[in-house]
C-alpha cells in the first residue's frame, strides 16, 4: 500500500437531484480559490458538464471519479493523480448520496467515493417545504452508512428567518452542524437544456460571470472556514498503487516506440465539449503529439493528422454550422476513405453519420440520425463484437451512454458492440469499419489504458485495425 493523498477534502452531496449539489461545490470551489487556495476539482459519476464549470473556478482540470467506468481499485490512485499539488480537494457527488449504478448497490455512488477517498461530506438539502421534518431526512442519511461521515448541512431555498430558524433547531437536535444557508432568492442561473446544464466551454464568458457570482453566494451564506476545517480533517488515503498515465502505460510496455510521435487530432470546440482530461494525457504518455481542433471554425485537419478522436457534446445544436464547413468534412471523409484512423463517441459517431436531422454530416458512417423525445441513458457492460482500432474482438469495457438522438441503422455487422439490455436481451450497437470506430458508447480509458496506447500504435503505422494487440 502507499499513501496517494494527504490533502485536506471534502465531498458535497444531496439526497437527490436538484438540491444544488452543483451550485454549492462549484461556488466553494471558486470561494477557495478567490482566497489563494489551489483546489484540485472532482465529479462524481460520468458527467463531462459539471467539470467543465469547475475547471473554470478552480484553474485546472476538473476529474470524473468513477468506480464502474475506471475500476474501484484506481480510483483512490486516479484521486491522488488529480490532488497532487493542491491545497484542498473538492468533490461534487451525482444524484443522491447513495444512488449509484442501478441494481449495483453503492457501486459509483457518491457515498462509495467518500468512502474511498475518505472524504467528509456536505449533505445539502432542498428546504423547500421542510420543516422539522429535516432532522428526520439528515438523520436517516446520517447513519445509513457508518463509513460515510456526514460532517454537516447546507440548507438551500429557505424560505425566510423563521423558515431558517425552524430548520436550524431541528438540526441542533441531532447535532449536525449547520454550515449555511441559501434562500429562494438568493440563488445564481446555470443555464440549462436537454442533456443537463450549458457546458462552460459554450457560455464563455458568462460561464465565467456564473462562477464569480457562485463564489460570492458562497463567501456571502456559507462557513467557509468551517468546511475548511472539516476538510482538514480527513486522513490521508492509501491505495495498492499510485495512478498516472506514464505510470499505466509502463505497465503495458511504456510510449509506443515510433520514429516519431504520431499527431492525434482531437476534436473541441462549441460542438464537442465531452471530454475527460486523462485521454489527453494518455496519448501523449503513450507517445502521441495531441492536437486539438475545432470542427465548427477549422477548414483542415492538423498538419500531419495520423488519428482522429471526436469525443461527445451537442452537434445537433450546431448542426447547419458542421455542414456548412464543408472543406473540413470533405476532409474528414477523405481522412477516412484514405484508411486514417478515427475513434468516435456519441457526439463524434453523429458528425460522421450521413446526417442529423436531415442536415449533411461527413458520411463516413452509412447511417443516419435524428433527435427523439426519448433519453437514452445507463452505464453499460459491453463487449467488442469486432477487430477495431480500439481493440480486438472480446474486448471487455464499462462504459455510459447519455444521449437523445435515434441512429438508422445502429450497428454494422459485426458491431463495434455487444451488451444485455435491462430485460437481458443482447443488443448490438455501433460501427468498426476499416480504421474508424463509431459508437455511441463513452469509455473512460483511465479504466483501460490499453486502448489509447492502441490507438497511438495504429496512428504510428505499427498495428493494423485488424490486428489483435499493438505493438
Amino acid at each position: 500500500m502507499v499513501t496517494v493523498a494527504t490533502v485536506p477534502r471534502v465531498l458535497i452531496a444531496a439526497p437527490a437531484s436538484g438540491h444544488g449539489k452543483t451550485t454549492v461545490a462549484t461556488g466553494l470551489i471558486a470561494a477557495l480559490a478567490r482566497r489563494g487556495r489551489r483546489v484540485a476539482p472532482f465529479k462524481v459519476g460520468p458527467d463531462y458538464i459539471d467539470p467543465g464549470y469547475h475547471a473554470l473556478a478552480a484553474g485546472r482540470p476538473g476529474r470524473n471519479l468513477d468506480p464502474f467506468l475506471i475500476g474501484e481499485c484506481r480510483t483512490v490512485g486516479l484521486f491522488g493523480y488529480g490532488a497532487a499539488g493542491a491545497d484542498i480537494a473538492v468533490i461534487e457527488g451525482v444524484m443522491g448520496l447513495y444512488d449509484g449504478a442501478v441494481g449495483r448497490g453503492e457501486l459509483a455512488s457518491s457515498a462509495q467515493v467518500a468512502a474511498l477517498t475518505g472524504a467528509p461530506v456536505v449533505l445539502v438539502v432542498d428546504a423547500t417545504a421542510q420543516g422539522r421534518s429535516v432532522a428526520a431526512l439528515v438523520d436517516g442519511f446520517r447513519g445509513f452508512d457508518r463509513r460515510v461521515r456526514l460532517a454537516g448541512v447546507v440548507l438551500n431555498r429557505v424560505g425566510s428567518p423563521r423558515h431558517r430558524e425552524i430548520l436550524a433547531s431541528a438540526l441542533e437536535e441531532i447535532g449536525v452542524p449547520l454550515l449555511g444557508v441559501l434562500h429562494r432568492s438568493d440563488g445564481a442561473a446555470t443555464p440549462s437544456r436537454h442533456l443537463g446544464l450549458i457546458p462552460a466551454a459554450e457560455r464563455a464568458p458568462d460561464a465565467l460571470a456564473t462562477v464569480a457570482a457562485l463564489a460570492e453566494l458562497v463567501e456571502t451564506h456559507l462557513d467557509v472556514d468551517r468546511i475548511e476545517r472539516i476538510a482538514g480533517s480527513a486522513a490521508p488515503v492509501t491505495a495498492e498503487e499510485a495512478w498516472s498515465p506514464e505510470s499505466v502505460l509502463a505497465e503495458l510496455g511504456g510510449p509506443v516506440p515510433a520514429e516519431r510521435r504520431p499527431v492525434v487530432a482531437v476534436a473541441g470546440g462549441a460542438a464537442f465539449t465531452f471530454s475527460y482530461a486523462e485521454h489527453a494525457e494518455l496519448l501523449t504518455a503513450a507517445g502521441a503529439e495531441v492536437v486539438g481542433f475545432d470542427p465548427l471554425r477549422d477548414e483542415a485537419l492538423p498538419e500531419g493528422t495520423s488519428a482522429l478522436v471526436i469525443g461527445g457534446g451537442f452537434p445537433e445544436l450546431y448542426a447547419s454550422q458542421l455542414a456548412e464547413n464543408k472543406a473540413l468534412v470533405d476532409a474528414v471523409r477523405r481522412f477516412a476513405e484514405s484508411g486514417g484512423a478515427i475513434a468516435a463517441e456519441c457526439a463524434g459517431l453523429l458528425y460522421l453519420a450521413k446526417q442529423l436531422d436531415g442536415v449533411p454530416m461527413c458520411g463516413v458512417v452509412d447511417a443516419e440520425a435524428r433527435m427523439s423525445s426519448r433519453l437514452t441513458l445507463g452505464y453499460r457492460e459491453a463487449v467488442a463484437g469486432a477487430d477495431s482500432i480500439l481493440g480486438p474482438a472480446g474486448t471487455r469495457v464499462n462504459a455510459h451512454e447519455f444521449h437523445r438522438t435515434v441512429l438508422t441503422p445502429g450497428s454494422t455487422e459485426p458491431p463495434a458492440w455487444f451488451w444485455r439490455g435491462s430485460e437481458g436481451e443482447k443488443v448490438a450497437e455501433g460501427f468498426a469499419v476499416r480504421r474508424v470506430h463509431a459508437s455511441y458508447l463513452h469509455l473512460h480509458w483511465a479504466g483501460a489504458p490499453q486502448i489509447p496506447r492502441r490507438l497511438v500504435a495504429v496512428a504510428a503505422g505499427l498495428t493494423a485495425a485488424g490486428t489483435v494487440g499493438a505493438a
